[in-house]
């Protein structure tokens, strides 16, 4: 558990946004993100980025159509706030079909500019000063970083390997008096872990006994791996008190298309709603009635996306692995990540800074997704993504081979 001392007074949301998210230096001065970094380093070295999570070719033909179709067709003006009544219909849809929840369109689903703005208006809507919120350590950054602009204190849990799944025990430790949600993200970025059904509902039990707001971001829902997504919302207990999130990006490989949407007790539901239409109040219009049409593509569809992110996954696999790092197979998400300790390495930070140039891949060093004490529990651990096209993964892991050779 990471405790709250570990935060300093700073006066301005932007500095407490930029300290969540690991972007202030110890002088107070303001960095670029990690991602930004090994962007610019793979640029300038001409290195494959394996860093940042999004697909390097599109998702369905069909879906594109609908999109251009739309636009022809004069969709290009405000979409209702909460979202177009068709997508929400067919997220509604969606989660019956594939989960068994009944969830009413109208008042129990909105339509949101990505994951990213539904996690916010949730936090927003609320978390206040004083208040705690959990989530699992190591955390997608942007949690740090909206926690902290909400002025709660981020409290952390410990994913630790080979297969970063948190210990009860420890989960509770983290619970206190001034407790208000536990965010959880499964399948897990950046670890790839896919939290199984009985843990779920553990972390469930804690919830209900301290009686607190569960946010879930399960935008990899349907990218998993020999293992089943399990929604916490249809755990015992969860429906009442469950705020679920999930976009279109990861699903459907148009990162940037920005459609997400959440779910929930209509209550909760309204609540964030009243915070939402503050922030971008509706976006993507001719881009909902495509999602729609996506999430109603048959299962074969979403089985062979995961077929084929798996084998991607094993083409990377291999690569690291003849490069001589310790390699944690993950079970779900875009992501791999690996011990570099096997190579004498202890400074993931430093390797990803060299990496580029060294053998001409970039990747991401996981203590930026930590705090303090955090970062030193996986100091020597980096994320490569691999949702990108085989060639290209066939590539990067004939460089990463010869990386022992020039350490």
């Amino acid at each position: 558990m990471q405790p709250p001392a570990h935060r300093p007074a700073l006066a301005a949301p932007w500095q407490r946004t930029a300290h969540g998210a690991n972007l202030l230096s110890g002088d107070g001065q303001l960095g670029v993100t990690i991602f930004e970094e090994m962007t610019t380093l793979a640029v300038k070295t001409g290195a494959i980025n394996l860093g940042q999570g999004f697909p390097d070719e599109d998702g369905p033909q069909a879906m594109k159509d609908a999109a251009c179709e739309a636009i022809a067709a004069g969709a290009n003006q405000y979409a209702p706030g909460k979202g177009m009544p068709a997508l929400r219909e067919a997220v509604a849809e969606h989660q019956e079909r594939f989960y068994g929840l009944q969830v009413d369109p109208d008042t129990e689903v909105v339509i949101t500019t990505g994951a990213t703005e539904a996690l916010a208006a949730t936090l927003l809507a609320f978390v206040q000063p004083g208040d705690e919120v959990i989530t699992f350590e190591p955390f997608y950054d942007a949690y740090g970083a909206i926690i902290s602009l909400t002025g709660a204190t981020h409290v952390t849990a410990p994913l630790t390997a080979p297969a970063f799944l948190p210990d009860l025990a420890s989960v509770e430790t983290a619970f206190s008096s001034r407790t208000r949600a536990i965010l959880l993200n499964n399948p897990h970025n950046p670890t790839g872990s896919v939290f199984p059904a009985d843990l779920l509902q553990g972390i469930v039990d804690l919830a209900v006994k301290h009686d607190v707001l569960i946010i879930t971001d399960e935008v990899y829902e349907h990218l998993t791996f020999g293992v089943q997504h399990v929604p916490v919302a249809s755990l015992a207990g969860a429906a009442e008190r469950t705020i679920s999130i999930s976009s279109a990006g990861k699903t459907f490989s148009f990162t940037g298309w920005k459609v997400g949407w959440l779910s929930g007790p209509a209550q909760l539901v309204a609540a964030v709603r009243t915070v939402k239409q503050f922030l971008t109040y509706s976006s993507g219009t001719p881009f909902q009635g495509a999602v729609a049409a996506g999430l109603a593509l048959p299962d074969e569809f979403y089985m062979g996306a995961a077929s084929a992110l798996q084998h991607k996954r094993d083409i990377l696999s291999d690569g690291l692995r003849a490069a001589g790092f310790d390699v944690f197979t993950p079970h779900g998400t875009y992501f791999v990540n690996v011990d570099t300790a096997p190579l004498g390495i202890t400074d993931s930070v430093d390797l990803a800074r060299r990496l580029p140039a060294l053998v001409g891949v970039a990747a991401i060093p996981v203590p930026v997704f930590c705090h303090p004490e955090g970062a030193q529990r996986v100091r020597s651990l980096l994320r490569f993504a691999f949702c990108k096209k085989v060639e290209l993964l066939e590539e990067a892991a004939g460089r990463l081979a010869t990386l022992g050779s020039k350490l």
